[in-house]
């Protein structure tokens, strides 16, 4: 049976295009042998459960261990019956175990124990009847809360002592978070904030994305199979557009080339990367939905403000970084900071915080457009100005992100203007004082940098120009927009206060001073 790139559910190695777990986790090997309980926390799709069950499987396999994933999550109803949600989790797992291991590896019938004590009662029974060292891997632990996380952890941590022959060997908390992240109801706190009540975690790993080898000999597996080639432009585009973001490394590759082009005699190349780039964007699947969900949340919210707008967050705590990036949305660059974690990621938040404001957009005509469908900057400047004075104002009002309100509805207004047969490449870091746009449509490439005048500051004008003119050159473009956002109190509404101006920068190239 041929195999395919995977987008839902763990990995099989018979039926999908897989990397070594092993290969993912290095580490992984010396914590169990060392006999440590330790936590793996990764983004969501970054292949977690797949790296677990293989290595559980592969553990198992060596004779040496019995080794097992079981889930979590069926406990997540009960977060205030600790009972209810032991019983529902172990009923879950005795299913699981069986599935996975052989008879004489499976757990037995288990004890009957008191609630807040059937985990410690099964487990030590368990481990104490296993005939080779137990290995747990407890998935999706953050899907429980309060009183059942509490109870959960409480009873692994007071079994601790008594592995390996009365409690399992080695033991993994799996999930979204670090152990100081898990959500509980108590004290005024949403988090632990601490590894309490589980603090006999060895370490805390997290599963990195794909590196650029790792995403070459993933497409390659699929050429071994079907002889349908990626070139080297197609692999390292697909990097660049995703970071190595396993999901999406495996979706690219899946709309590539069962939709794009299903003939496998057809090479896999930049283009049909970018169709591919496209439709999941446009799309939006389950994974990426739940990602534009997080936005919502004000910690979240905190972070991406910022990065929008290219300024620097104040009093923002150390753990809301780390849980953001935690979560995926953003990386920390060596050379610009922080940053959304991939251009995908970018085009989908950008999206996401543009849908209520698109759907109040009024009926445009494609006015940018010359007589051959090409796109004429002439056209879309004024195209732009008319829009702007006419419905700029109401539109600012469309966002919860009221920071960059005029971001927002001017990348809206760009994304209208390529859905007629272009893209939009947006720049996204904190701290650098601007945003970064490039719209191309056909071959014209039209870079557009965005600054925001705020009181008590000077006019952006002079550094947004030299910065722009860098910006031009590293594009090797002739000519752009500056957009300068006056949001000092007391100006004049939208409609009085929008003009342009041409500006030469240093190098002589042309600088359209657009300020509104």
């Amino acid at each position: 049976m041929p195999r395919w790139f995977n987008v839902a559910g763990p990995c099989r190695p018979d039926l999908h295009y897989m990397l070594p777990a092993m290969a993912r986790l290095p580490d992984v090997l010396r914590l169990i042998t060392q006999q440590n309980y330790f936590v793996l926390h990764a983004p969501r799709q970054t292949g977690k459960t797949t790296a677990m069950l293989s290595l559980a499987q592969a553990l198992t396999a060596s004779g040496e261990w019995n080794a097992v994933l079981l889930s979590m999550e069926v406990g997540a109803p009960f977060s205030a019956d600790p009972g209810a949600a032991e019983t529902a989790i172990l009923a879950e797992w005795h299913l699981m175990a069986r599935w996975q291991l052989p008879a004489e590896l499976a757990p037995p019938p288990w004890p009957h124990a008191n609630p807040g004590a059937q985990l410690s009662a099964a487990l030590s029974m368990w481990a104490a009847q296993s005939p080779r060292p137990l290995v747990l891997f407890l998935d999706e632990i953050d899907a429980l809360q309060d009183a059942a996380l509490l109870s959960v952890l409480r009873q692994l941590r007071s079994g601790y002592a008594r592995r390996p022959t009365a409690f399992p060997h080695a033991l993994a908390l799996i999930g979204l978070r670090d152990v100081r992240d898990y959500k509980v109801a108590s004290g005024g706190s949403e988090r632990l904030t601490t590894a309490s009540p589980f603090n006999i975690k060895a370490e805390s790993l997290t599963l990195q994305d794909f590196t650029p080898a790792e995403v070459a000999a993933l497409y390659a597996q699929h050429t071994a199979d079907t002889g349908q080639v990626f070139t080297p432009a197609a692999v390292a585009h697909a990097f660049e557009l995703t970071q190595g973001q396993p999901w999406l490394v495996n979706a690219l590759a899946r709309q590539a080339v069962e939709v794009i082009a299903p003939d496998p005699a057809q090479p896999i190349d930049y283009l049909q990367l970018e169709a591919a780039k496209a439709v999941l964007i446009q799309r939006q699947d389950t994974h990426l939905d739940s990602l534009a969900e997080r936005l919502r949340e004000p910690r979240v919210r905190a972070l991406i403000e910022p990065i929008l707008a290219g300024t620097v967050p104040t009093e923002l705590p150390v753990d809301d970084v780390q849980f953001v990036q935690d979560l995926g949305l953003v990386r920390l660059d060596p050379h610009a900071g922080l940053v959304i974690a991939n251009p995908i990621y970018s085009a989908i938040i950008a999206r996401s915080l543009t849908t209520t404001t698109r759907a109040f957009f009024p009926a445009l005509l494609p006015t940018w457009l010359d007589m051959q469908g090409r796109l004429d900057a002439t056209r879309l400047r004024e195209a732009l100005l008319r829009f702007w004075r006419q419905h700029g104002q109401p539109l600012l009002g469309t966002t919860a992100y009221h920071e960059i309100a005029p971001h927002l509805v001017l990348m809206a207004f760009l994304d209208r203007v390529a859905n007629g047969g272009g893209r939009v490449e947006r720049e996204l870091a904190v701290g650098r004082g601007r945003l970064d746009l490039r719209l191309e449509y056909g071959e014209v490439v039209l870079p557009i940098e965005v600054k925001v005048w705020r009181d008590g500051t000077p006019d952006p004008l002079r550094d947004g120009v030299n910065q722009f003119d860098q910006y031009l050159q590293g594009l090797g473009v002739i000519t752009g927009w500056l957009v300068i956002f006056d949001q000092r109190r007391g100006q004049p509404p939208i409609a009085e206060r929008t003009t342009t101006e041409e500006v030469t920068a240093p190098s002589g190239r042309l600088v359209l001073v657009i300020r509104a």
